[in-house]
């Protein structure tokens, strides 16, 4: 049941607990229950609105930045991750393979002021040893939501 009830929170977090219940094949008392447990076992750990910010007339930039980090002694990169997803710009902190160690995902009002916080405060700190910045020039989809300016933004249809 744990699995069908993700599955529809995922699909549209702000559903009554009743219609969830219904759509799970429960009763709504053992669904506020088993949400309630998820929530406290931190298996959910929000519910968001996917927002586009174009629509709002507002300046936005986004960008993923892949940093390269010396790990340090008996931490590896944990400490290094915790020092930069601290810092309000990040949105998001991945520890990654390959060529870079981190991958954020950054957003501000204007280019400089991600340029700013790049070579002000991150390539700043010890142990980051580079950084590759990219701006996203256009957002296609987000969270499975595909994001259309001629559109309202639409859910792509979830399958089994």
């Amino acid at each position: 049941m744990d699995q069908k009830i993700l599955d529809v929170l995922r699909e549209e977090g702000r559903l009554p607990v009743s219609q969830v219940a219904e759509r799970v094949g429960c009763s709504e008392a053992a669904a506020l229950e088993k949400i309630q447990q998820l929530e406290k076992e931190r298996v959910i750990l929000g519910y968001r609105a996917v927002i586009n910010p174009r629509n709002l007339g507002e300046d936005y930039v986004l960008s993923l930045i892949e940093v390269r980090v010396q790990p340090q002694r008996d931490v590896g990169f944990d400490a290094i991750a915790a020092r930069i997803y601290k810092f309000p710009e990040v949105k998001t902190c991945y520890l990654l393979s390959g060529t870079y160690d981190l991958l954020l995902i950054v957003e501000g009002k204007s280019l400089k002021q991600v340029s700013s916080f790049v070579s002000e405060k991150l390539s700043t700190l010890d142990y980051v040893q580079g950084t590759v910045t990219h701006f996203m020039l256009k957002k296609y989809k987000e969270d499975g939501f595909i994001v259309n300016s001629e559109e309202e933004l639409q859910r792509l249809p979830v399958s089994p």
